[in-house]
């Protein structure tokens, strides 16, 4: 419930500080002094309105448990909502802040916004939702809950196979792509350490004609060998260590092998170490090469497997569908039959606010997430795009009563924004009593300007601009049949107004 409302700087006004109880409050006044100001006002604080002022608090007890916990704001016996705007609004909760959407995901159990506007309420999905709320049976429950499961597990698998699909021109694009890294590498061949191994070969290769050179100028030694061994002899000195010496020079020379290689077969060696450097720069080294070449092959293989997994989805949504389509039998089954409850329970309220002919039909759809089925309302055989404005908010009051009843008292906080407009008087009064019974089960605030629907209220505000500046009160009990008499004469009150307004209010 809403405690307290706070407001600085707030457009036309000023400063605003109001207190709330429970029950159904109104705001009155005349035209421009300020109602819907201050009613976008409270709105903005929960996100419904943009933020006009500087600061707006709110006060409330309601008791958000859990909700708070999952977003990390501490849960006090009374929690603050604000909004704040300099060149943006910000929300706080308990002075910790929070996104507009994170407010609005919160308080959307609790709060209702119905604008002259709006009639997002009375949708299929609510209508469907009262409709199941009427049926008890297990087998109804039962299909309910599978439902809810495989059109959760069809909806995944839809979005799977979409994504297949919106790709499959990319992914030729990379097929095509990892094909060329894998003809790259693999038409190559690399091997570990065969880049070292053949630069060496290579070194060696082109050492031969320097060493055959070499030893062929060398070789003349020998020839001296004979002469140098007589000239040590002579000198009195042991020639046999060159003797040794030489002949360890001609095991060397008669020791010597070369890689015999062709040609063409230097030319594929030097060609081989060129391809093998290219992807040493590419890749950085040769085992990079190859952990690529395994990596785009196990790429490769995983997109070629798509048209099998592309099959293998559809042949599960074939089966989903199938199984879907069973269990929506049995959904329709119940619906047909509590279909016609839910349109009497809304009938009944609607002979309250003096509207008939309301019906309700249970229409094939295409599969969506509450099955194959379509509430279609009309009134008196309109439908309900054609249904006027003053009928539309008696069908909506109807709504929100009947569901008031269904699924038990809501405790939450309803917002209405002249849902008497176009009313006649008979028809307000309706209204008004619709309102004082959903007082029991929501707190209200309404901008009203016809005194039937005003003097049901529990709590009666008035708004009142004088020299430009509105200001808003809370009405005694003693001030409320002035106000009555002022909403039916204007501002020449006769004594009939007067007479008229406290039978409203007695």
């Amino acid at each position: 419930m809403i405690k307290r409302f706070y407001a600085k700087n707030l457009v036309g006004f000023g400063e605003v500080e109001l207190c709330f109880d429970g029950g159904f409050s109104v705001f009155t006044g005349s035209s421009g002094a300020g109602k819907s100001v201050l009613m976008n006002a409270i709105l903005s604080v929960f996100g419904f309105k943009e933020c006009m002022s500087g600061v707006c608090e709110i006060d409330t007890s309601k008791d958000f448990g859990a909700n708070f916990i999952d977003l990390g704001i501490e849960c006090d016996e009374i929690n603050v909502f604000k909004a704040s705007k300099q060149t943006s609004t910000r929300y706080f909760i308990n002075n910790q802040s929070l996104s507009k959407k994170q407010l609005q995901g919160l308080i959307k159990p609790y709060i209702s916004y119905l604008s002259a506007k709006e009639n997002n309420e009375i949708s299929n999905k609510n209508l469907l939702m009262l409709c199941d709320a009427l049926i008890s049976a297990d087998e109804f429950i039962r299909a309910k809950n599978d439902f809810s499961a495989l059109f959760k597990d069809l909806k995944a698998t839809k979005e799977s196979l979409n994504a297949l699909n919106e790709d499959e021109n990319k992914l030729e694009e990379i097929k095509e792509y990892l094909k060329f890294e894998i003809d790259k590498i693999a038409g190559v061949n690399p091997k570990i350490g065969e880049l070292d191994e053949l630069i060496e070969l290579k070194n060696k290769i082109s050492k031969k004609d320097k060493i055959i050179e070499a030893w062929g100028k060398a070789s003349g030694i020998f020839e001296y060998e004979n002469a140098a061994i007589r000239a040590l002899e002579l000198s009195g000195v042991d020639g046999e260590f060159l003797s040794i010496a030489l002949n360890e020079l001609k095991s060397v020379r008669d020791n010597l092998s070369f890689e015999e290689l062709s040609d063409e077969q230097i030319e594929r060696l030097l060609d081989r170490i060129e391809a093998l450097n290219a992807l040493n720069r590419r890749y950085g080294s040769i085992d990079e090469a190859l952990n690529v070449l395994k990596i785009r092959q196990m790429e490769l293989e995983k997109y070629e497997k798509i048209e099998f997994e592309k099959a293998d989805l559809e042949r599960k949504i074939l089966k989903l569908n199938e199984q879907a389509s069973k269990l929506c039998q049995i959904l329709t089954k119940h619906r047909k039959k509590s279909i016609k409850m839910l349109e009497d329970m809304l009938n009944s309220y609607l002979n309250k606010l003096y509207l008939e002919g309301l019906s309700l039909e249970l229409k094939c759809c295409e599969l969506c997430e509450f099955g194959c089925d379509e509430i279609n309302l009309s009134l008196n055989e309109a439908s309900f795009k054609n249904i006027s404005s003053g009928e539309l908010n008696r069908l909506r009051l109807a709504f929100i009563a009947t569901s008031a009843q269904i699924i038990g008292a809501k405790n939450g906080v309803l917002f209405l924004d002249e849902i008497d407009a176009n009313l006649s008087g008979k028809e307000a009064m309706s209204i008004a009593c619709v309102l004082a019974m959903l007082a029991k089960h929501y707190q209200i605030f309404a901008i009203s300007h016809q005194p039937q629907l005003s003097s049901k209220a529990d709590h009666h505000f008035i708004v009142q601009k004088t020299d430009g500046i509105s200001q808003v009160r809370k009405l005694q009990k003693n001030e409320r049949a002035g106000e009555l008499a002022r909403m039916i004469s204007g501002e020449h009150i006769s004594d009939e107004a007067k007479s008229f307004a406290k039978k409203l209010l007695y």
